[in-house]
């Protein structure tokens, strides 16, 4: 399991505000590039982002569905990114004396991907959702001033 912190001038309540707009999905998620849609009960327990990943002309479409929504604390989310499959990835932000701290952890569960030994995806997901919460930091932030 790859897992990234990162320390927040906001609080818990800003980040999960960003969570809770699916039609930011792609702001703050390295890769995703678009939006098709949003299910109306976003960020319900179910409730699917309709995004597309890659960059153009190489887009593919998937979804990514909420399994756990207990906010401000924890988000879990089944990221589709076929062909290489499923991810589990866990957003969990706590309060601290600056502001707040958020972790992601990220698994590939289904598919390709979980037959790549963990010693080549770690690093790999460690890169990338190191960019992802500088993202969502730039967004919860933002929105907090």
């Amino acid at each position: 399991m790859a897992t990234n912190t990162r320390d927040l001038a906001c609080t818990t309540e800003d980040v999960f505000r960003v969570l809770g707009n699916g039609w930011l999905y792609p702001a703050w998620v390295v890769g995703a590039s678009r939006m098709r849609d949003v299910d109306a009960d976003w960020p319900a327990v179910g409730a699917q982002l309709h995004h597309s990943f890659g960059v153009w002309p190489a887009l593919l479409d998937d979804t990514t569905e909420v399994l756990a929504w207990d906010p401000p604390r924890r988000v879990v989310l089944r990221a589709r990114g076929w062909p290489m499959g499923e991810a589990e990835v866990t957003l969990r932000a706590r309060t601290i004396p600056s502001g707040c701290q958020v972790r992601i952890d990220e698994e590939p569960v289904k598919g390709p991907a979980v037959l790549i030994p963990r010693l080549l995806t770690t690093p790999m997901l460690r890169w990338r959702n190191a960019e992802t919460l500088h993202r969502l930091a730039y967004l919860a932030e933002g929105q907090a001033s």
